[in-house]
């Protein structure tokens, strides 16, 4: 497969999931989700698009990255644990806020965070900016973690 058409590839594939996931959840964010009680520290509903839509571009050039090294046991594991944390991902929006199952989004976020950590690491072994590329998405999710958290505590 050409590089340019691997790039777009690449690029699409997380920033589609991520699409879907969101028109799938949308209804709720505007719905069930604005009766919780919110964590004071909670950010405005407008600053999830861009900081995921950067973050899924971010996945995807390093998914790129990954993909268009040479091929090894080792690239096989970094893409699958890359589509491994993507399908966690997604999922975790359709438990929130799709099926309002606080505690166990919470539970599959902290599986999602324990994914990307592996991922990093392994990218790391084939590629440092791959992996370091990934570092605010882990962050991101750190602070994801935290908020999630704070909704169950505070929304028993």
């Amino acid at each position: 497969m050409h590089k340019a058409v691997k790039l777009l590839v690449s690029l699409l594939l997380p920033l589609v999931i991520g699409g879907i996931s969101g028109v799938l959840t949308a209804g709720a964010v505007t719905g069930w989700y604005t009766t919780l009680i919110q964590p004071s520290f909670n950010p405005p509903n407008w600053v999830f698009g861009p900081v995921w839509t950067l973050l899924y571009v971010l996945m995807g050039v390093s998914h790129y990255r990954i993909w268009t090294t040479e091929k090894t046991a080792d690239r096989t594991g970094a893409l699958r644990l890359f589509w491994l944390q993507l399908v966690l991902n997604f999922f975790w929006s359709l438990i929130f806020f799709g099926a309002g199952q606080i505690t166990l989004a919470l539970v599959e976020i902290l599986l999602l965070w324990i994914c990307i950590v592996l991922m990093i690491r392994r990218f790391y072994s084939i590629d440092r900016i791959a992996a370091f590329i990934n570092l605010p998405y882990l962050a991101w999710v750190s602070f994801a973690t935290v908020l999630n958290a704070a909704y169950a505590w505070l929304n028993p």
